[in-house]
């Protein structure tokens, strides 16, 4: 039986706004939780070892003006599973902005929907007035959780099983690191990079398997851009410079409004993984912006790169949201958007760029088996989303090789998480291995793991195991098998 204790709860200043996303599906979590012995709805698998950590948005205090979904605390929340048997823990990602807050008792910087005057102390980021809230996107590496922030903050270490709080990366260079750092299996490094308003406008770094700073360089752009992710080969770095960036006039105003310019061409940097500014090969392609790439890797003289290209990057308010939420409700509304899975093919020898649409339906935040990162992948699983809103409830599963795909969908009023794929123990086929997700189940006030074949998604969760409260939405996830962080 399921032995779940609250060992701590954080009390919340948080008035009721009528905002859509502090509500429903994205309801804040403020209980942080141990416990064990979780029971399921079929066995749990003993053929896998490790955890699955996944964060989400909880705003604590009252927002300085308009609350943007983004802005929220970050929460982790990791099941561990091995030997058959799972346990969970959820914490705050205590960063020094947290604490500030939690002291002052109020909110003391405003979102990215606001102006940055309206911040009371200096922030962090890429805009240098956000509260850097570490709510973006999680790693694993080198035994430990790294949290990260989108607009460039800090790495924050939590113990992968227990989130038990690790204090900062000290290899973090001074302009932060972005969200979406990669973890390379083979060689044990994380790459990283990140974006300001200042020149180079980029960097790019290399942290080895002992946490060390081994490699770090610029990756010079005409201007403060907007990055999001970016991805690596074997041999290869991939950055991107979008042509949907702050509004250069309404910098110069202190405003920091995103502009798509589709007169402009979207540009890759393609480095070799150790080289220098002066190795940067430059690729032009179609205009678009990219939120998520998926994999990478060489295939002869090309630099293939899977990813998620946006139809619409600058979308109209969203039709019947409330007026005052209807353009920040469409900004993350993937069905505004329209993001269609997508493949760019550089030629190293020629300079070509080569583009490919894989699927013509709205999908984004996909995993496939990291073990094959960097190498060429035959399958991937993407996630469907509800029109309007920021919620997945599907999965879609792609077959590169034979152009065939699958799909499952959670039931009305259950909503999934970004899933990643766990590796079979043993196994030997790329899709060897399960599907992993925590849901959301708005109907049944609960949340619950949910495990896939991955080999056959469209059947159905075979394991569902009970978490002990329902959890909020959030954005990324990761799984780690245990021999990734065990004897760190």
């Amino acid at each position: 039986m399921m032995e779940a204790k609250i060992v701590n709860r954080i009390e919340p200043t948080l008035e009721d706004q009528g905002h859509p996303y502090v509500g429903g599906a994205w309801t804040p979590n403020y209980e942080e939780y141990d416990a064990t012995d979780l029971e399921s709805v079929g066995e749990i698998p003993k053929d896998i070892s490790g955890v699955y950590v996944r964060n989400t948005e909880n705003p604590i205090h009252t927002p300085i003006g308009v609350y943007h979904p983004f802005d929220g605390d970050g929460m982790l929340h990791s099941i561990h599973i091995t030997d058959g048997k799972a346990s969970y823990h959820n914490r705050f990602v205590r960063t020094k902005g947290f604490h500030a807050e939690q002291e002052a008792g109020r909110s003391l910087w405003a979102g990215i929907a606001e102006h940055p005057s309206r911040s009371e102390r200096p922030g962090w980021g890429a805009q240098g007035s956000l509260k850097d809230s570490s709510s973006t996107d999680v790693v694993i590496h080198a035994g430990h959780v790294v949290s990260t922030f989108y607009q460039c903050g800090e790495p924050y270490l939590l113990d992968p099983v227990t989130l038990e709080d690790r204090g900062i990366a000290d290899w973090g260079p001074d302009e932060g690191i972005s969200a979406h750092p990669k973890v390379d299996l083979e060689t044990g490094e994380l790459l990283f990079f990140n974006y300001s308003k200042k020149a180079p406008y980029m960097h790019y770094g290399i942290v080895d398997r002992d946490n060390k700073l081994t490699h770090y360089v610029p990756i010079p752009l005409p201007g403060p851009r907007l990055p999001h992710d970016m991805a690596f080969t074997e041999n290869y770095s991939i950055f991107n410079d979008l042509p949907l960036f702050w509004d250069p006039e309404g910098l110069e105003q202190g405003n920091h409004a995103a502009r798509f310019h589709p007169e402009m061409k979207t540009r890759f940097a393609i480095i070799p993984r150790y080289g220098s500014e002066e190795d940067i090969r430059w690729f032009e392609a179609e205009p678009t912006y990219v939120l998520h790439w998926m994999n990478a890797y060489e295939d002869g003289d090309e630099i293939v790169l899977e990813g998620y290209f946006q139809e619409d990057p600058q979308p109209k308010p969203l039709e019947g949201a409330p007026p005052q939420y209807a353009q920040l409700m469409a900004y993350v509304d993937e069905h505004s958007m329209k993001p269609k899975l997508h493949r760019w093919r550089f030629n190293l020898k020629t300079g070509e760029t080569v583009e490919e649409r894989l699927d013509d339906r709205i999908l984004e935040f996909g995993c496939f088996n990291r073990n094959y990162q960097g190498k060429k992948t035959r399958y991937l699983y993407s996630t469907t989303t509800k029109p309007g809103w920021f919620i997945f409830n599907g999965l879609v599963k792609h077959d590169f090789e034979t152009g065939e795909s699958t799909k499952f969908d959670f039931p009305d009023e259950q909503y999934a998480s970004e899933p990643a794929f766990v590796p079979r123990v043993g196994g030997t086929d790329e899709d060897d291995g399960y599907i992993i997700s925590f849901t959301i189940d708005m109907a049944n006030d609960r949340s619950e793991c949910v495990l896939f074949d991955a080999k056959d998604i469209e059947a159905g969760p075979v394991c569902r195991i009970a978490l002990p409260h329902r959890i909020s939405s959030g954005t990324h996830a990761i799984w780690a098998d245990s021999r990734e962080f065990e004897g760190k």
